[in-house]
This record gives structure tokens, sequence and C-alpha cells, in this order.
């Protein structure tokens, strides 16, 4: 590897080395299954050419496969060149990577270096990255003092969560890195990212903690939807203080109906979510449920769904967590007052827990 000495774990950090860019030269397929967070994917064979290329290999003759993947090869380069890179100027220093750091990204570094741009290649290609992610979050503990917001459905904690780092207190959204709000009702649009794109997201956003400060997260269970988080992260949030919101059913009501609107517009969609709480609930109740979403009456049916459905099971769940409920936070409506009060109290007794915590260690009383 040419140029400057730099440490790869350095990719984890905003600052990326001093990097200009990072890119991805795998396939598309490749890409989208995950890579490092901001690269860009410009691919010196797009799917159906590596494809092509293996097969020659494998059936035919190594050689021709090396003959026509190089002829690909240039012509993709090329095209990037006259297209995406065409306006970066000469000081431009980009990271280039593939699967292992081998031809595909050396073939790309070659041109661009001979162009006159400080290009470095990632050593040992996304298995470099993959192996730095796996590390982060199965290899090593939490790294940062964690306290957990509960409450019940419809306490407004993702819009208090996000309201945190305003108010100086570190937090991470693991719904948002999972796009996924986390129950039954949480899909979003776009889809769920794989496992290990959820992972790099997460593993960047643990390197970007400040490991003397609290760090806030949302009350999960072990998945949000269908992406399961580390065992170091989950055990850490079982252990972990709790504060706990709390707000009247008819004001959460009336916040849920708002917050899942753009579900509830889909209402084939809704009602086929209805259905699969059928193996829990009698079948009266669902058709009570089903004929509240068919009348159009969205608060009269979050009210049902948080008291029949969502709060037991919440209270079933915490019944697990060893985390001690170190404060509550009773907010009287969600208006945009209350929500900005609430948030304000949840970052004074994120703090206050810490600190309780280690003294509660440090004098040998923690459970």
């Amino acid at each position: 590897m040419s140029g400057p000495v730099w440490e790869p774990a350095a990719l984890m950090r905003p600052g990326r080395a001093g990097f200009d860019a990072v890119i991805d030269v795998r396939s598309p397929s490749e890409f989208a299954e995950d890579h490092v967070p901001g690269a860009v994917n410009l691919p010196v064979l797009d799917d159906a050419e590596r494809a092509r290329v293996g097969t020659i290999y494998v059936q035919e003759s190594r050689f021709l496969a090396r003959r026509i993947g190089a002829a690909l090869v240039a012509r993709n380069i090329a095209a990037h060149l006259e297209g995406p890179l065409a306006a970066m100027g000469p000081g431009w220093r980009p990271l280039v990577y593939c699967w292992r750091g081998g031809q595909r990204s050396g073939a790309m570094a070659s041109v661009l270096r001979q162009v006159g741009w400080r290009v470095e290649v990632l050593e040992g290609g996304y298995r470099t990255w993959r192996r730095m992610v796996h590390a982060a979050l199965y290899e090593a503990p939490f790294p940062a003092p964690l306290v957990v917001l509960d409450g019940n459905t419809g306490t407004a904690k993702t819009e208090i969560l996000g309201r945190l780092p305003a108010a100086g207190v570190q937090a991470i959204d693991l719904e948002a890195l999972a796009n996924h709000r986390g129950s039954l009702f949480g899909a979003r649009a776009g889809g769920q990212p794989s496992q290990k794109a959820f992972e790099s997201a997460l593993a960047v956003a643990l390197a970007g903690l400040d490991p003397a400060r609290p760090v806030v997260v949302e009350a999960e269970s072990a998945k949000v939807g269908e992406r399961t988080l580390p065992p170091a992260l989950w055990q850490a949030m079982k252990a972990a203080p709790r504060i706990e919101l709390a707000a009247p059913l008819a004001a959460r009501a009336a916040y849920l109906a708002r917050a899942y609107g753009e579900l509830a517009a889909d209402r084939e969609a809704f009602a086929a979510a209805l259905d699969r709480l059928r193996p829990f609930h009698a079948a009266a109740t669902v058709e009570e449920w089903q004929g509240l979403l068919a009348a159009g009456a969205l608060e009269a049916l979050a009210g049902r769904l948080m008291a029949e459905h969502y709060d037991p099971r919440y209270a079933r769940q915490r019944v697990r967590m060893a985390g001690r409920v170190v404060a509550r936070v009773a907010l009287a409506d969600l208006s945009e007052a209350g929500l900005a009060a609430a948030a304000a109290e949840v970052a004074r007794a994120a703090g206050r827990a810490v600190a309780t915590a280690a003294e509660r260690v440090a004098t040998g009383t923690a459970r």
C-alpha cells in the first residue's frame, strides 16, 4: 500500500482519516448487502459481468476470463472517470476497497494514480471492515455508561431521544439504524437494512461515543424488527438504569394516531398487521379492532391496542430487566412544550443515573 500510513480503524470515525471519499468497487449486490457507511459504489464489474467472468474462469479458461474481465473493468473505470469522477480536482484523495483488497480495487487504484490522485487501497478490503465491525460489537464490552429510556407505547420515546443531543446527552436511535419502529406496526418505507448493514451503522455510532459520558438508548427487545441487537449491547441494556416515561392513555392514543398516520393510510396493510395478533387475542377482540380501523377511528383503535395488547406485553417484559428504574418523568400532554420539558428532565436524570450507578459500584452496594 503506497502513501502515508493510516489506521484502518479510523474508518469508524467521522473524519475518515483525511480521505475525501471512500469508494467501494464491488458489484451493486455486494454493496447493497453492506458497505462502509458513507462509501459510494463505483463497481468495476456489475453483477452480470462478475457472474459471466466467474463462469468463464471455472468452466473455460482462466486466461480468457482475465482477458474478458480486464476489458470490462477498463470500460467501467473509463465510464466512472467520465461520469462521477469528472469533477474531482488534482488534490482529491480517495480510499478504494473491494472484497479483499485484490484485483478489483488494485485496478481502480492503479488508473486513479495515473491520473495523479493520491489513492490508497484498504488492505484486506471489505473483509477488514467486517472484522472491525465484528470486533466492536461482538468482542468488546459496550463502550460507555448506558441508560435506557423506557415507557409504554405512545409516550414519544423516540422523539424525546432525538432531542437529547441538543441537551448535551449522547443518544443512539436503534430504530433509525434498523429503519423500524420496533413493533408489529413498525415497518418503515424502504424496508430494513441487512443485518450486516445494521451492524456497520451501529459500529460507527459506537465509535463516535465519548466513553466518559452516558449514552441513552430506547428500550427495545433483543430484535428491532428483524434486526438482532449484538449480545453485548442487549446485556448492557438489560442491566442499565432506566428512565421511565408516563403519559395518560388518551394523550398517548392521540400521539400514536398521528405518529402512525402513514401506516394507517394503507388500511389493507394495517388490517393484515392486526390479523397477526389473532394468536394472542380472542377472535372477537381482533374483530372489534378491525371494525375501528374500518371506521377510521384511529385514536380509539390506538387506545384499545395499548390497553389490551402493548401495555400488558411491556409490563411482562420489564419484569425480566435487571436495571433499576432511577427516574420517572410524567408528561401531562405530548405537546411541543411537554416534549421539550420531558427531554430536559430525561437529560438531567441520565446524568444522575450514571453518577448514582458509579457511586453504588464504588461503595459495594450495587446489586
